[in-house]
């Protein structure tokens, strides 16, 4: 069974030497806290220590669902040559997300200015003032070594350009605050300029926004819905719809347990990072509910019953307070839980399996993701039709009850 990630954490108690995050009570800084990697929490000790000493900082922000932020846990920072590296050139601090996301949010636009995706686990690096003058996501153990070294000995060589650099990213930061503060225009007019704005960023097949990884944004379908209802401006509905069903018959969605994934690999909204986040489910639900309260679509009302049924079956705690996400591994293996093979679903279902498979899309000729070949369940608008509901809940309920 999937991990609840606020249970799961575990130290590498006696693999290498303690470092600060001992003792810290996040659990995601816990997972690094064995590691060889000299790390310290963000605070006072740390950045001082870097103007002190004039070494560069190196922040690492991730959060304890994260797989690549586990993979790049494992080969990396348990890696001793790179440890040593990051040791002896940078003052290293790891941040939860989830815990500083004052932190976060900095850093984020940081490498936004930069030009450079953000995403997690989030590296940038900064001069011992803390301007960021580098930055970046994932990388593979050796490019993360290379990096360590060019970047130690530009640091080393050619300080004064990388001052620039920094003073630049910093002015284009100060400068997107000073615009966010500035005067407000009248209500509608921004509205409106929002909407256009926004619509050339909609992807008109799928939904969502363009391109991929693609993010379910419930900020963007909330703004659509409210917009529509102050203006009965039906492409702001219909691009609503088309964003709504996509990911409710998609992988992003548990098709059988409910509750969205963080997001999905591909533009259909079929292959999911499957890493399930509160936060996420909670905005979620809040749109799908306002939708149908406006729609009446019954797809969206099965939604929100579905997301409240596994929020309180999986993240809800006896005591009555919530896990914050469930992680994206089980086992080790990112998906195990939630992907299925053939001959998986032919042995729960028996002679159900045929039109379940042709429905939620297992075929055999279409191949599998990941684990054996298994295959996210997910629906189209042409499978979606080939069962009855009444079906469908108790395949679903068989199913989930073998998961």
């Amino acid at each position: 069974m999937v991990s609840i990630v606020a249970k799961k954490h575990s130290c590498l108690t006696g693999k290498f030497m303690s470092n600060r995050l001992l003792h810290t009570t996040s659990p995601y800084l816990l997972q690094h806290a064995h590691q060889p990697v000299d790390w310290y929490p963000w605070g006072e000790e740390a950045l001082q220590k870097a103007f002190q000493e004039d070494k560069p900082l190196l922040v690492s922000i991730g959060y304890a669902a994260c797989h690549w932020c586990h993979v790049m846990a494992r080969e990396a920072f348990e890696d001793r040559e790179a440890a040593a590296l990051m040791n002896e050139h940078f003052v290293c601090i790891k941040v939860d997300r989830e815990e500083r996301p004052d932190v976060d949010q900095v850093y984020v636009a940081a490498l936004q200015a930069m030009g450079l995706q953000a995403g997690w686990p989030l590296h940038v690096f900064l001069l011992p003032d803390q301007q960021p003058f580098y930055g970046g996501n994932y990388f593979s153990l050796e490019s993360w070594k290379h990096l360590l070294k060019q970047v130690a000995q530009a640091f080393r060589d050619h300080r004064t350009q990388l001052t620039a650099s920094a003073m630049q990213f910093t002015q284009a930061l100060n400068e997107e605050s000073t615009e966010l503060a500035g005067p407000a225009a009248p209500i509608f007019f921004q509205a409106h300029q929002l909407f256009d704005q926004i619509d050339q960023a909609l992807d008109q097949e799928y939904g969502g926004l363009k391109g991929a990884p693609k993010f379910p944004m419930p900020s963007v379908g909330l703004f659509l819905l409210h917009y529509y209802g102050a203006t009965q401006e039906e492409k702001a509905l219909t691009q609503l719809h088309l964003t709504l069903e996509g990911m409710a018959y998609g992988g992003i969605y548990d098709q059988l347990g409910g509750g969205f994934a963080r997001y999905t690999t591909d533009v259909a909204w079929r292959i999911p990072h499957f890493e399930k986040m509160l936060y996420d489910n909670g905005q979620l639900l809040s749109l799908y509910a306002q939708a149908y309260t406006v729609t009446k679509k019954p797809l969206y009302k099965r939604v929100v019953e579905e997301m409240v049924d596994f929020v309180r079956r999986e993240l809800m705690q006896e005591a009555g307070g919530y896990y914050s996400a469930l992680d994206a591994d089980s086992e080790g293996i990112e998906g195990k839980f939630y992907t299925w093979t053939q001959a998986e679903v032919e042995e729960v279902l028996g002679e159900e399996a045929p039109l379940f498979i042709r429905q939620f899309n297992i075929m055999l000729e279409r191949g599998g993701w990941g684990r054996g070949r298994a295959h996210v369940l997910y629906q189209t608008a042409d499978s979606a039709r080939m069962m009855a509901d009444e079906q469908i809940e108790q395949a679903r309920q068989r199913l989930l009850a073998a998961r």
